[in-house]
């Protein structure tokens, strides 16, 4: 009777996981046909509500989505995923979030931030997914996201080379300048959108390196790219942030452009302390230093990456073109798997 009773329980437990995993893969909507491009929403104009600004509330609830036969729905059909670091498998957590959803909204979000404001840049959605497995990083990419934001670079070196090839690559966490070659190397010019967080010429001449190797071993000049860099900027003055002070980084900047030519600086980056939104006017400020500095026509030209879950959108009215969202699209994370 009691190998009955545990049989029984297996199956439950084997039809309950299914159909959890089948409800994630069939409730994966494709939101990308709303916007113009899936790495950007565009500033066109939107109708903004009675009650304002869209409140956290309005997030869409876990549970499984009605299903109407009108909106498109796509299959996860990449089984063949390995394991990435302990973190391939989805837990019971992951599998109650319905990324799609979230990802819907933060871009609904994104397109109210922006029409609130002044000026026409758009601003790119970067998906953190840090310690999340490829699960659910599948369900965002088929939702239409191609840019994703990666903080460990072993962790990044084997989901770029597990997952589809046409995801950008941001690194957006501390940087080891011993570990700047094989990240380089190992994930590819053309996979890697750019390093986030370089602050010390140190850093950028590694990277230099690292790139000036690849092309030692390709014959055609046209497929010799540069690699993108953003400058990292401690704009709170805080010890325990990294980054470079908003009083050398234009001198940093100069002494980048001059000495590493396989490196371009596409704009600048910030964390900045919670609730202390006068860090992104700073970068703002820095933005315009460096544009001098380095003699550009526009101060347009350089990017603002500021801005996370808890406030791209008051990074977005004062100016971010670049926002990175992680918790508010894959839930909290779990670091106890982690290898460092």
């Amino acid at each position: 009777r009691k190998a009955k009773i545990a049989a029984a329980a297996a199956a439950a437990a084997t039809t309950s996981s299914t159909i959890v995993t089948s409800s994630s893969s069939l409730s994966v909507i494709l939101v990308s046909s709303l916007f113009h491009s899936p790495l950007f929403v565009h500033s066109f104009p939107t109708t903004t509500t009675s009650s304002g600004r869209r409140s956290q509330s309005s997030i869409p609830t876990f549970s499984p989505p009605s299903f109407s036969s009108s909106l498109p729905f796509f299959h996860n059909n990449n089984n063949h995923f390995k394991t990435v670091r302990n973190m391939s498998s989805a837990s019971s957590q992951d599998a109650t979030v319905n990324v799609a959803a979230n990802i819907d909204f933060v871009k609904e979000s994104i397109k109210d931030a922006i029409s609130k404001r002044e000026g026409d840049e758009d601003v790119r959605l970067v998906a953190v997914s840090k310690t999340k497995p490829v699960e659910l990083l599948m369900e965002a990419y088929e939702a239409g996201q191609r840019a994703f934001g990666e903080n460990y670079a072993q962790e990044l070196l084997s989901k770029a080379a597990t997952l589809p090839s046409d995801i950008r690559w941001h690194f957006i966490g501390p940087l080891q300048s011993n570990k700047a070659a094989a990240l380089v190397k190992g994930v590819g010019l053309e996979k890697l959108a750019c390093i986030e967080t370089v602050s010390t010429i140190k850093l950028a001449n590694k990277l230099n390196r690292a790139v000036a190797t690849l092309h030692e071993d390709m014959d055609d000049e046209e497929e010799k790219k540069r690699l993108g860099i953003y400058l990292q900027v401690n704009t709170s003055g805080e010890e325990s942030k990294s980054g470079v002070s908003p009083d050398e980084v234009s001198n940093l900047a100069v002494e980048i452009s001059t000495n590493c030519p396989q490196l371009q600086i596409l704009g600048l980056m910030t964390i900045g302390a919670p609730g202390d939104f006068t860090c992104f006017d700073s970068l703002v400020s820095c933005r315009t230093d460096v544009a001098n500095a380095l003699g550009l026509e526009s101060e347009k030209s350089l990017e603002l990456s500021m801005g996370m879950s808890g406030d791209f959108e008051e990074a977005i009215a004062r100016g971010s073109t670049s926002v990175r969202v992680g918790s508010t699209i894959f839930g909290t994370r779990d670091y106890s798997n982690l290898k460092k």
